[in-house]
């Protein structure tokens, strides 16, 4: 199939079906949904079940950053160029609770050259900000999905 032709849309979504078929990490360890992937924008989600709570039966923090982390992921590689953190933030603002349901949105604010700056939104079901994540990436030689010349 050539992906050339595709809109930035559809390669957008190709590119997150190709990456989550094999994101063991958040398919099968987390359990981290892929809601959408479109052009420098991802959305993720995940239910806070029990052994994500540390001793204070909260969310561990280090899972909020790992939905944060995942969603930047899907977001900067979203126009096909293979794309890695160069480096990244994240303010905690709320605790996430057993049984909340984190939804983490993504969106590219600035992209120059090989450099990007994403912002990560965790959000409960409540539609309160649990933590503000900022990311910037570098891409890399090679494409998520096969390009035809």
């Amino acid at each position: 199939m050539n992906h050339n032709k595709l809109s930035p849309a559809e390669l957008a979504a190709r590119v997150g079906q190709a990456m989550y078929a094999v994101d063991a990490a958040c398919k099968d360890f987390l359990q981290i949904e892929l809601v959408c992937c479109e052009p420098g924008r991802a959305v993720m989600r995940m239910k806070v079940r029990e052994p994500m709570l540390n001793g204070h039966r909260i969310c561990h923090g280090g899972l909020i950053f790992t939905l944060a982390d995942s969603t930047f992921a899907y977001a900067c590689n979203s126009q096909n160029k293979v794309t890695v953190a160069a480096g990244c933030s994240i303010e905690f603002l709320k605790p996430a609770h057993l049984d909340d349901v984190l939804t983490c949105e993504g969106v590219e604010q600035v992209l120059q050259g090989r450099h990007g700056i994403y912002d990560m939104k965790v959000s409960n079901q409540k539609g309160e900000v649990v933590a503000m994540f900022r990311g910037k990436s570098a891409s890399i030689q090679g494409t998520v999905i096969p390009q035809e010349a």
